[in-house]
Parts: C-alpha cells; sequence; structure tokens
C-alpha cells in the first residue's frame, strides 16, 4: 500500500486496528512511534547496485492500556512528515514487534489494516543459476537408467 492510499483510507476510517495475516490483532492501545523514510542502497548478489525508498511505521505496543491512535491523529503525523521529511508517494513498511523486530507490507481487508508477511527473495536469479521452476522429474524414468541387473556385479 502507498501513502496516499492510507491518507484516503484514514478520511473515511472510523478506527485505526492493526492484524496480522493470521488474523491476531495488534492490541488496540499500539502507537506510532515513528513515521519515516528508510533508504537501501546495495548490491545484489548478481553485482547490480540498487537503492530501494520506503515509508516507514513503527508499532509499539505500549502498557498504557487506554491509548487509542485516531485515524485524524495518524493522518496529521503522515501530513507532518510529508512536510518535514520530504516524503514521497511511497510503498509503506511497518515495523512491528514479534520474536523480533518484524518488516511488513501493508494491506486493508475493508475494516482493518493487515501487517502481510514479506518474503526475501534472490534479485539476480538469473546471474545465480537457480532454475525459474522446480524440475519435473518422472520416477519411472529414473528408475531406468542406471538400473543394476542380477549377476551385473553393481549391486
Amino acid at each position: 500500500m502507498k501513502l496516499s492510499e492510507i491518507k484516503n483510507l484514514l478520511t473515511t476510517a472510523e478506527a485505526v486496528n492493526f492484524e496480522l495475516q493470521n488474523g491476531t490483532m495488534v492490541p488496540v492501545h499500539f502507537h506510532v512511534t515513528e513515521v519515516g523514510v528508510i533508504t537501501k542502497h546495495f548490491i545484489d548478489c548478481g553485482g547490480t547496485i540498487r537503492n530501494e525508498k520506503v515509508a516507514n511505521f513503527q508499532l509499539w505496543d505500549a502498557n498504557d492500556f487506554d491509548h487509542r491512535l485516531k485515524p485524524t491523529k495518524l493522518l496529521n503525523i503522515i501530513k507532518l512528515s510529508e512536510e518535514k521529511l520530504g516524503m514521497e508517494d511511497l510503498e509503506i513498511e511497518v515495523e512491528y514487534q514479534a520474536e523480533t523486530i518484524g518488516k511488513y507490507d501493508l494491506d486493508f481487508n475493508g475494516k482493518n489494516f493487515v501487517l502481510v508477511s514479506k518474503q526475501t527473495a534472490c534479485l539476480a536469479s538469473d546471474s545465480c543459476g537457480i532454475p525459474k521452476e522446480k524440475l519435473k522429474i518422472n520416477l519411472a524414468d529414473l528408475s531406468n537408467q542406471n538400473s543394476c541387473t542380477s549377476g551385473g556385479g553393481c549391486c
């Protein structure tokens, strides 16, 4: 989800609720402790130099159980970040504490914002020799190759 999309959703939202993909809700007393821009400048395993930029939201579960973040408050935080940081209309990445700090993509299911698990991937698979799809081998064909015969001395 891009920054413009969450801003649009927040203008009509009654509440700001986050849930994980498995349906577990982020406690309603969470805080958005950071809104920022993260820039990643790196080289992939194929030697290509890359730049990535995301809008980052950090969610924190505090012990002030009466806290509730209203849609207008989050919208104001985003607008301030745009003004002060020059934040562009970037894809949003959310950091949320689980066993360690997890990074998630953001989606919306019509009611709640959903933290979607991110996956790693090789960005230079053509350079690494990784097959595009799993090779399909018929096991019957394998049994005919280099098979031992009775008295052949190989078994």
